[in-house]
């Protein structure tokens, strides 16, 4: 299922042990290198009830993700930020995709991310929801670009390909003409006619 990240905070997050809500979700912690999200910070009051639990929810703990929200076995899910190394060096980054700037590998400005859509079956980012600048968002006020379009990503900015590469590779399509005779076609004969009445 695709789904707005920005529908993500606040998304409970449920436990089969308890048989409900025990928590919910803070904000989003995005791994830049495979664009995906790894975990989740949560609060609730089982979170601060329990002196032993962790306030980090890991996407790999996930049993289930449904309409009525994500579904974990217990609060022992929960880890502290310490735990797992990993996830200690994304958070580490202080990476957080929107409000980056999009250009492409020619500078062109396109706007700053507003919002992104993951695959909640696999958390990874699918789609960049793009506002963009003033001048262009008379014609255009939203761009949403495909995971596929991205070519890099740095602290600063998400680089995408060019527009004219898009082009040209539609183009490139376009001029494509089978070279195969169609054998369920009857022929047509009368070209040939034509030449022999010359």
């Amino acid at each position: 299922m695709l789904m707005n990240a920005s529908r993500l905070v606040d998304y409970p997050v449920l436990s089969l042990h308890v048989g409900g809500p025990i928590a919910w979700v803070d904000s989003i912690i995005v791994d830049p290198e495979k664009l995906k999200i790894i975990a989740f910070k949560v609060s609730g009051p089982a979170v601060k009830n329990d002196p032993e639990a962790g306030n980090i929810l890991e996407t790999s703990d996930i049993r289930e993700f449904a309409d009525s929200g994500m579904i974990i076995d217990s609060i022992e899910d929960f880890v502290n930020p310490g735990d797992v190394i990993k996830l200690d060096k994304v958070m580490g980054l202080n990476f957080e995709l929107n409000g980056l700037k999009v250009e492409t590998k020619h500078k062109s400005k396109l706007g700053k991310i507003i919002d992104y859509v993951i695959d909640t079956e696999t958390f990874t980012v699918h789609r960049l929801v793009v506002k963009r600048p003033a001048m262009k968002a008379l014609v255009d006020p939203e761009l949403i670009i495909p995971r596929k379009e991205i070519v890099e990503v740095n602290d600063y900015k998400i680089i995408v390909k060019d527009e004219e590469e898009k082009i040209r590779k539609r183009t490139t399509r376009e001029e494509f003409v089978p070279n195969f005779v169609n054998p369920f076609r009857e022929p047509d004969f009368s070209t040939n006619r034509m030449q022999k009445g010359k």
